[in-house]
């Protein structure tokens, strides 16, 4: 058990509210962890994987025996000693070879999990193309119904985007995206139902498999405002085929889902509904945008001056009146 640390100065209790949930959510990190058997392939795929994950990875040197299945406590503590909510967990046996288990975590505790085998693996080094930049945010593209519409790849896909997604943002620009990562599943077989319950142990083998690309982006010119966009091959590659999993506790997924109500201030600064023209800047201060409507300048109030005041056009006939005397008396 971890002891509750109270802060005894300003820079410990910014490091405890760091910690605390928030309404958007800082980047998630995941631990990479090996268990006591884990063969070569294995050892490369976590290699590849945190690659694409860093610099929100961490990975955990020494082998573990570890049973996430059958125990998670461990799973809990490591989650809340390194403030981490995702987990891959990599292991290799006879009954299940070439195993990885995709682990997320609520409140330091586990929430659901999902078994895969892989089946076969490319790494980056057999291809000789350029690499995306690390930390960017890729583009994720599910091409198939059924990570819509079956719920294990629905688990799937929902723990995917958790892993690869980054921080969140309101917009991108086009140029700062590197690479796409591409998730398709093989054929689908016509025995398979959308609705089926399936347990751990049947009718695994109907499941199609599940191919994972990684291509970097090029953007050429097209003759247009949008550029055209070229994908090469970066890697990794993988095949993989779905296994065990455990579907998150209804009472836990509601509490995970649940959005916390807004304060006043907080709605104010554009936090909450967006207001038009009203927005946020990176020092946090509000920066607001008024329309006016086309104006008349000629019912624009100017500074009278002396001369166009009331009077102004007696003092013109007196002075005219004593030039007109001036000229009779020269003549």
């Amino acid at each position: 058990m971890l002891r509750t640390v109270k802060p005894k100065n300003a820079r410990s209790k910014r490091a405890l509210e760091a910690r605390e949930p928030k309404e958007v959510e800082d980047v998630k990190t995941a631990i990479f962890i090996r268990g006591t058997h884990t063969g070569e392939r294995i050892n490369n795929v976590m290699k590849e994987l945190m690659a694409l994950k860093r610099p929100d990875a961490i990975s955990f040197s020494k082998k573990n025996e570890i049973r996430p299945f059958e125990d998670s406590t461990s799973l809990d503590f490591w989650s809340k000693k390194n403030d981490a909510s995702l987990f891959v967990i990599g292991q290799s046996s006879k009954k299940r070879p070439d195993n990885l288990v995709f682990a997320r975590t609520f409140d330091h505790q586990v929430l659901d999990m999902c078994e895969v085998g892989v089946t076969s693996f490319t790494g980056m080094n057999e291809f000789k193309t350029p690499k995306s930049t690390p930390g960017h945010r890729p583009l994720m593209h599910f091409a198939s119904e059924l990570f819509d519409t079956h719920h294990r790849f629905i688990q799937l896909k929902s723990l995917l985007l958790d892993f690869f997604n980054g921080e969140v943002i309101d917009a991108i620009f086009l140029a700062g995206l590197e690479h796409v990562i591409s998730v398709t599943l093989s054929p689908t077989p016509a025995s398979l139902t959308t609705t089926s319950a399936l347990t751990d142990e049947e009718d695994l083998s109907i499941l199609p498999t599940v191919h994972i690309r990684t291509y970097t982006v090029r953007l050429l010119a097209s003759g247009a405002r949008t550029p055209r966009a070229e994908l090469t091959p970066m890697g990794p590659f993988l095949d993989l085929r779905l296994r065990r999993y455990q579907a998150a506790d209804p009472e836990m997924l509601k509490q995970a889902m649940k959005r916390p109500k807004l304060k006043k201030q907080d709605i104010e600064k554009g936090l909450g509904k967006k207001r038009k023209n009203v927005e946020v800047d990176e020092m946090g201060d509000v920066r607001g945008r008024v329309h006016l409507g086309k104006q008349d300048l000629g019912k624009l109030q100017v500074r009278k001056m002396k001369g166009l005041k009331e009077g102004g056009d007696e003092l013109r006939k007196r002075r005219k009146a004593l030039d007109v005397s001036g000229d009779s008396d020269a003549e």
